[in-house]
């Protein structure tokens, strides 16, 4: 798989519980791919691109690394996304 819908991805990654939520938070204009806005829960991601999500908590920036077919546990979405996120003192 070379490309999944963001609303998918965010899901799959375990960014949040539903898909649905995941498309509200796209809709609603909290997500950015390299650093544009994304208001469509249908746009294409690819490895390599660089999502960021305002999130309740904070700011998430995660590197696409894969893909899966399938929403997994916990454990799963490690090879999904490297967090880009510097630790803060």
């Amino acid at each position: 798989m070379e490309r999944q819908r963001l609303d998918k991805w965010l899901w799959h990654a375990r960014v949040v519980k539903a898909r649905a939520t995941a498309a509200a938070l796209v809709e609603s204009g909290h997500v950015r791919i390299n650093g544009a806005r994304e208001r469509s829960p249908g746009h294409a991601i690819k490895p390599g691109d660089v999502v960021t999500i305002a999130l309740d908590r904070g700011v998430r920036v995660l590197k696409v690394i894969g893909f899966a077919e399938r929403r997994g546990d916990a454990g799963s979405v490690t090879g999904l996304y490297a967090d880009l996120e510097v630790p803060r003192d």
